[in-house]
């Protein structure tokens, strides 16, 4: 993996995401402001070291074993660490070892082993995937095995569950309406205590997914260029 880039490149990238996502908070949000989770998959440490010295705090990772060897080697820094990709049974282990958040939750038996293998650390923070738009291409539980999931990982005592996470098809202009409405749904049939985040959202629709209720908004190319 080189880790040659341009730095001052890289930075611009990011200050000026930053500026459309603050935009974006002043205009739409009410209470906590969505934060910028930067997809470093594939990218050098070195960048993310880059960023880290800017302020941001917050990294998606989808590849595990590119995820470790970038952790080990940035761990004097204090990164939270968002796993992004899809879940396995046999990366349930080093997941729950590095990682602070899971935003690809989809399963009980990830659940249940993720829970496992968090046993004497501090609780992971988890999200449920849901397949918002029934996209058989797509990842996620579908929207009539949420509450079965919730009630789930609610039983899992290293389980912190935060809320939900989608990837909406290109079409799906009322994706993150409707996903803002089964949270609010979810929030009111069950007494969650920790139930306070929506992952949604990327560079090309990061404003119409914090109008409708993102906390979190999920950016990779816009700041680190092209895979």
């Amino acid at each position: 993996m080189t880790t040659q880039f341009d730095k001052k490149k890289l930075i611009d990238n990011y200050k000026n995401i930053k500026n459309l996502l603050n935009t974006a908070n002043q205009t739409h949000k009410r209470g906590n402001a969505a934060r910028l989770i930067a997809v470093s998959k594939t990218k050098p440490a070195a960048m993310v070291a880059a960023l880290f010295s800017e302020g941001q705090v917050d990294f998606g990772e989808n590849y595990l074993q590119e995820a470790i060897t970038k952790i080990d080697e940035l761990s004097a820094l204090d990164i939270t660490w968002h796993y992004i990709g899809s879940i396995q049974r046999n990366k349930t282990r080093d997941i729950a070892k590095y990682f602070d958040w899971v935003h690809t939750l989809e399963r009980e038996v990830i659940a249940t082993r993720l829970n496992e293998q968090r046993e004497g650390m501090p609780p992971l923070q988890v999200l449920i995937q849901v397949n918002i738009d029934n996209e058989a291409s797509k990842s996620g539980c579908c929207i009539e095995q949420l509450p079965a999931l919730i009630e789930a990982v609610s039983a899992c005592q290293n389980l912190t569950l935060r809320g939900l996470m989608v990837l909406p098809s290109k079409e799906g202009g009322d994706a993150f309406m409707r996903t803002k409405a089964l949270f609010d749904e979810m929030a009111t049939r069950y007494a969650l205590p920790h139930w306070d985040s929506i992952s949604m959202g990327m560079s090309g629709d990061m404003d119409e997914a914090v109008a409708h209720g993102s906390t979190m908004v999920r950016i990779g190319t816009a700041i680190f260029g092209e895979r």
